[in-house]
């Protein structure tokens, strides 16, 4: 769903104060959670929006206005066939969005970010089994791979840099980040 359940955010919160990253690629955004959560404690960050679902963007109204910072840069496209400028940067977000690819997508998704040079990966995804399907019209949002957080685990750590983890009772995040 283009939504997120709150758990992890506070923790997501404290990290993004922690790192304070200055260009921001959020995968997926739905209705911009993650930017609506980040943004009033970091200005003049760069924010860049890579949603596959087209209807979202009006929907959610996620460009910036005069008087409303969103998204300053929106790319409706599948990320996995995205110019690897896009992960290029400070912070990439990945929130609710691996279970919605296959388990190989999702591994070779997160191995393209680090090798394109992101300094930061945020990851949030069920960590409880989560079927779901095609949602409002939108056959992306079916789960394709329901992930165990031991699993994501393993793949994280096996990305180099270094992993903080959340685990709560229906989400788990991961911060993966450069030394």
């Amino acid at each position: 769903m283009p939504t997120s359940d709150a758990e992890g955010k506070d923790w997501s919160l404290e990290r993004f104060k922690f790192h304070l990253p200055n260009t921001v690629t959020d995968v997926g955004p739905g209705e911009g959670t993650y930017a609506k959560l980040f943004r009033p404690v970091h200005e003049g960050v760069w924010w860049t929006a890579v949603e596959i679902h087209k209807p979202y963007v009006a929907k959610f109204k996620l460009r910036s206005t005069k008087t409303r910072r969103m998204y300053d840069e929106i790319h409706v496209e599948d990320i996995r066939e995205s110019e690897d400028h896009l992960l290029y940067r400070d912070l990439v977000v990945l929130g609710d969005i691996l279970e919605h690819m296959p388990r190989e997508d999702a591994v070779a998704l997160l191995e393209r970010t680090v090798a394109a040079g992101a300094w930061n990966i945020l990851v949030s995804v069920p960590i409880v089994e989560s079927v779901q399907g095609e949602v409002d019209g939108n056959p992306q949002e079916a789960h394709l791979h329901q992930w165990d957080p031991d699993d994501m685990d393993a793949v994280m750590s096996g990305l180099g840099g270094n992993v903080d983890t959340f685990r709560g009772s229906t989400l788990g995040c991961w911060w993966w980040y450069r030394s």
